[in-house]
C-alpha cells in the first residue's frame, strides 16, 4: 500500500465509527495524473445522490501530455463505488444529526487506486479541548521520563 494524500485535520475533528475501502471512477488520464501525484483532496467531501455516493471538489489536474487542457473539468463529481447493503446503512446515518461521511486516505493497493472512507461523528468544541490538554500532559510527562532515565 503505497499512500498518495491523507486527510490528518479528520483524526482531531472527528470520532471514528466505521471505515470502508473503496474505488473511485476514473478516466484513464486522471489515473495517471494521480500516478504523477497531481492530485488535491483538500476542501472536498461526499454526498449520498440517488442511493448513490459522490465525490465533489476532488481536483485532479490535467495530464501533462493531453492536448485539450481547456476543455477538461478538473473539479467534478466522481462517482464512488461501494456495495449497494453499504450504502443503506449509510444513508441512514448520514441523515441523523453530528454524522457524516468524509474521506481519509487515497492511496494504491497494488496496481488499483483506492479511497478509504469514515463515517464519523463531529466532535464538540470542549471535546477537542480535552484532547489537547491530554496531548500537553503526555508531551510533559514523556519530557520528565527523559530527563530521569
Amino acid at each position: 500500500m503505497k499512500l498518495i494524500t491523507k486527510n490528518k485535520k479528520a483524526y482531531f475533528d472527528y470520532e471514528i465509527i466505521n471505515s470502508w475501502e473503496t474505488w473511485i471512477c476514473l478516466k484513464w488520464h486522471e489515473v495517471k495524473s494521480i500516478r504523477e501525484w497531481h492530485v488535491n483532496l483538500k476542501w472536498n467531501y461526499v454526498v449520498l445522490k440517488n442511493n448513490e455516493l459522490y465525490i465533489k471538489d476532488m481536483h485532479i489536474s490535467p495530464w501533462k501530455t493531453l492536448l485539450k487542457k481547456d476543455s477538461l473539468k478538473s473539479k467534478i463529481e466522481r462517482k464512488i463505488f461501494i456495495h449497494k447493503k453499504d450504502i443503506i446503512k449509510l444513508s441512514s446515518k448520514i441523515k441523523e444529526k453530528w454524522y457524516s461521511l468524509i474521506w481519509l486516505e487515497l492511496y494504491f493497493k497494488w496496481s488499483l487506486i483506492k479511497l478509504k472512507l469514515w463515517l464519523v461523528k463531529w466532535r464538540k468544541s470542549f471535546q477537542k479541548k480535552q484532547i489537547l490538554k491530554e496531548r500537553t500532559l503526555d508531551k510533559e510527562a514523556n519530557k520528565l521520563m527523559k530527563k530521569y532515565y
